[in-house]
């Protein structure tokens, strides 16, 4: 007798079995997290040079791909040089060394003239904090002369905190600011194993940052290629799409914002170098990098910016702040939507509402990707509830809604309106009853 194999068996044994390890791995991570949690922090620093290497090819990608489709391409097209064949891996190599060639110019930039600057103003802000801190209250009672009382108690009020912030930051603060500057090279050497780790780590994923741009077409084909032979061709062309989407977004936004903050630190250090702003490098680094922060980015460093330029010159305090609001309001009407566009496709609410949230569970870092995340949930959300209108034969842009009262089977809306008050049907009888005696009596 010939023995017939049914399939079904087979998935419900495939159910059953991924069930219960489900169950299991739950209990697991339920009463075991600790356990769970090392393993997984070894496997990810195992796994660090690569992740450093995906990262890097991620973030030059952008750059990347101008050189080669605005410079490169173009220039070979002009010198009748085909870009196909073995010249195809030539210029894409060329390519890859003119984007590193950036990226090192960059950071020499960065670190050659900007750190130090920043550093030479930390430390005079540190020696001259006491003076400061006088100017602002001989400043602050020539303001108030004119009113006595109001002078003796703000005069008060900065002899009883004044005597209180200088002791705290002559013993406590200052002292370790001054101490971790001036001795950065004995806090690396206690911990040089780990910051030597990391820049082997950080070497070794360039390197892995390189082999994936030259060769980044091909393993996104081979990911695609895994995508279409598990699932359908409905479910993966589903999933190409998504992941097109999720990339286009991360990559518009944070891109786009990195290069909107550029412009924007650049901006201020010009327009504070002209009317001449106290430490005009330090509080231009602050106001660009806090720029990468949606929404609270700008109060975040322009607040405590405007307090240090306080503290040397209130006059120029006033002028950094209106010149700071005269900024943000160029980048949030003019520079940003010119360079991000409608990169997230989220309202001005739902941007607070990702930035609070992932703010709160990440901090700084939730602050900056929040948002691209949430852009990619909502659209998420927006894609499946369209998905289950069209199902029900119903209208998927918001309009129809907004003022809809009820659905009817024949698929029509109906407006809401609102119930209108009942009178009081016996006012106007007893009104008039109040009338009829009073014309009898009379």
């Amino acid at each position: 007798m010939k023995f017939k194999f049914d399939k079904k068996y087979l998935y419900w044994g495939l159910t059953a079995f991924l069930t219960l390890a489900g169950a299991i791995l739950f209990y697991y991570l339920l009463f075991h997290r600790s356990n769970f949690m090392g393993g997984l922090n070894k496997l990810v620093t195992i796994a660090m040079p690569i992740i450093d290497g995906f990262v890097l090819a991620y973030l030059f990608t952008p750059i990347l791909n101008k050189i080669e489709k605005s410079a490169v391409k173009p220039l070979c097209k002009r010198a009748g040089i085909s870009t196909s064949g073995k010249n195809k891996g030539r210029i894409r190599a060329a390519c890859i060394f003119a984007t590193l060639l950036v990226v090192v110019l960059i950071c020499y930039e960065l670190f050659a003239l900007i750190i130090p600057e920043v550093i030479r103003s930390i430390q005079s802000i540190i020696y001259m904090f006491p003076v400061y801190l006088n100017n602002l209250s001989d400043w602050a009672l020539l303001l108030l002369k004119d009113n006595p009382d109001l002078e003796k108690t703000v005069n008060s009020l900065f002899d009883q905190y004044s005597v209180t912030l200088t002791e705290y930051a002559n013993t406590h603060f200052l002292p370790r600011i001054n101490e971790m500057l001036n001795n950065a090279l004995s806090v690396v050497s206690s911990g040089v194993i780990g910051v030597l780790k990391a820049l082997w780590n950080l070497v070794i994923g360039f390197i892995i940052s390189i082999y994936l741009l030259g060769s980044k077409e091909k393993f996104a084909g081979q990911a695609k290629k895994i995508v279409y032979a598990v699932f359908d061709r409905q479910t993966g062309n589903e999933m190409v799409k998504n992941f097109r989407f999720i990339h286009s977004t991360f990559i518009g936004f944070i891109g786009g914002k990195i290069v909107d903050s550029i412009i924007i630190g650049i901006l201020c250090f010009v327009c504070t170098s002209i009317i001449g702003t106290p430490y005009a490098i330090l509080v231009s680094v602050i106001v660009g990098v806090t720029n990468v922060i949606p929404f609270f980015g700008p109060w975040i460093g322009g607040i405590p910016s405007a307090l240090l330029v306080l503290m040397v010159d209130p006059k120029q305090a006033l002028y950094f702040g209106i010149l700071v609001i005269f900024i943000q309001q160029f980048d949030g009407n003019i520079l940003g939507p010119k360079i991000l566009g409608d990169s997230t496709g989220l309202s001005s609410f739902w941007v607070i509402f990702a930035i609070t949230i992932f703010g709160g569970l990440f901090n700084v870092f939730g602050m900056v990707v929040g948002v691209p995340i949430f852009a990619v949930i909502y659209a998420g959300i927006k894609a499946m509830v369209n998905r289950s209108l069209k199902k029900k034969n119903l209208p998927t842009d918001l309009a129809p809604y907004m003022t809809v009262g009820q659905i009817e089977e024949s698929m029509a809306f109906t407006e809401y309106v609102p119930p209108v008050k009942k009178k009081n049907k016996n006012r106007p009888q007893a009104a008039a009853g109040q009338a009829k005696e009073s014309n009898q009596e009379k």
